[in-house]
């Protein structure tokens, strides 16, 4: 695939905001927390809402709408020649703590960009296609980004079904209770490309004043939970030097984990999003400690060294205070190098529609790095105010959002219209 180049004949044609605008009010509603943001766990009977209204959207466009059997559903809008589509698209799932825009903006987006040809009579060359991908937040199921995973290959439907939420449901059994074992088959088809517009979720758009940020990659992720089993014993009673405190090394382990990203510097990331002990009681040395532990980095070396470090530290955290532990990995993926054409596409784009750009990888993690090892894939991101995302107080502003969808809409009208031989 080579990126087209040039003026885009999509002309004036732009997006409906208010209408996208709409739509994304309307899905944040299934599930509002009542604070600005919404709960919808994958294949939750709130999930269950919110497919059943989008995929309600995609049919009201006459698109052919297909469920797989993971649970994705991605809809096509037919072009003048058979052929792999080229796919936009998210995600609908949350955080418990989720706001409306995280991955709703990409699908909703991608939607409005169908809908906005279909209303012009404008065809396109290749089919255009918007996808929404299961459990994208890995926040019921782990891991993230699992349904789009499974799209790819890189797990089988079959494995997938037998993984246990967090509330001890078992995911094959779920996604049947909502409705949603599709059969298409996985994996899925490859797309001619793909480009996911996502916002940014950090705050490096907003602070340098840039409208679009045209995504070069995805930090590799290293997930883990670490459970510790101690001594439960009297607060008061129990000399220090005779305890097996694991309350303790969980609490050290979240100082060693910042301790670590700050040693390693650049883009090293290291969080602790997850402590329990046990029993929980002010007067009870903790027996049992589990806690989670969330490394990332661009670079897989520089990724490598800090699981490395954690681990010796976590093994010194347990011999020095008479502690079994266990690990159990929930997630492990690879830093992702977006196609070089097109990042630059987004780039051209964004900057023939007079926004001001900038390159910059993902701290976060998407389903367009899954993609990426299908088809040519890319991100555009747009700010994110104050940086805050899975928190009710995620927020995108109304004129970004419409920058974003237009040059989405753009992006995507070059790659269908491309000549298959340049």
């Amino acid at each position: 695939m080579r990126a087209a180049r040039g003026p885009s004949d999509v002309g004036e044609l732009r997006v409906d905001a208010a209408r996208l605008h709409s739509r994304l009010a309307e899905l944040g509603e299934i599930g509002s927390t009542g604070d600005g943001g919404c709960a919808r766990l994958a294949l939750t009977d709130e999930d269950r809402a919110g497919r059943d209204l989008v995929v309600t959207w995609m049919r009201d466009l006459g698109l052919d709408v297909r469920v797989d059997g993971i649970g994705n559903v991605v809809a096509v809008r037919p072009g003048r020649e058979p052929g792999p589509p080229v796919m936009c698209g998210s995600h609908i799932d949350t955080v418990a703590t989720g706001g409306v825009f995280d991955g709703n903006l990409g699908v909703l987006a991608g939607l409005e960009v169908l809908e906005t040809l279909e209303r012009a009579g404008r065809s396109t060359r290749r089919p255009i296609a918007v996808a929404f991908f299961t459990d994208e937040e890995g926040s019921r199921f782990s891991p993230d980004m699992l349904g789009s995973l499974v799209y790819a290959g890189g797990m089988a439907a079959e494995e997938a079904y037998d993984l246990v939420g967090i509330d001890g449901k078992r995911l094959g059994d779920e996604l049947a209770r909502i409705g949603y074992l599709g059969t298409t088959p996985c994996p899925g088809e490859a797309p001619y490309a793909y480009v996911e517009l996502h916002i940014e979720q950090g705050p490096v758009l907003e602070h340098h004043g840039d409208v679009i940020g045209a995504v070069t990659g995805v930090q590799g992720i290293s997930w883990q939970e670490v459970t510790f089993e101690g001594q439960f014993n009297h607060a008061g009673t129990t000399p220090m030097s005779y305890r097996h405190d694991a309350g303790y090394a969980a609490a050290a382990v979240a100082v060693a984990a910042r301790q670590i990203a700050e040693e390693l510097g650049g883009h090293q990331v290291a969080t602790v999003g997850a402590l329990e002990v046990r029993p929980g009681l002010v007067n009870v040395v903790a027996g049992r400690a589990r806690c989670t532990v969330d490394l990332r980095n661009i670079d897989e070396e520089v990724l490598e060294e800090a699981e490395r470090r954690m681990a010796a530290e976590i093994d010194r955290l347990a011999g020095s205070e008479g502690l079994t532990v266990a690990r159990r990995g929930l997630a492990r993926f690879e830093p992702v190098a977006f196609d070089g054409r097109v990042v630059d596409l987004v780039e051209a784009t964004a900057r023939e529609h007079g926004h001001r750009v900038r390159r910059l990888p993902s701290g976060a993690g998407h389903d367009a790095q899954m993609l990426a090892r299908m088809c040519p894939a890319g991100m555009v991101f747009v700010p994110s105010v104050g940086g805050v995302s899975h928190n009710p107080a995620e927020r995108t502003l109304p004129e970004h959002v419409e920058a974003g969808a237009n040059v989405l809409l753009d992006v995507l009208c070059r790659l269908a219209d491309e000549d298959p031989a340049s």
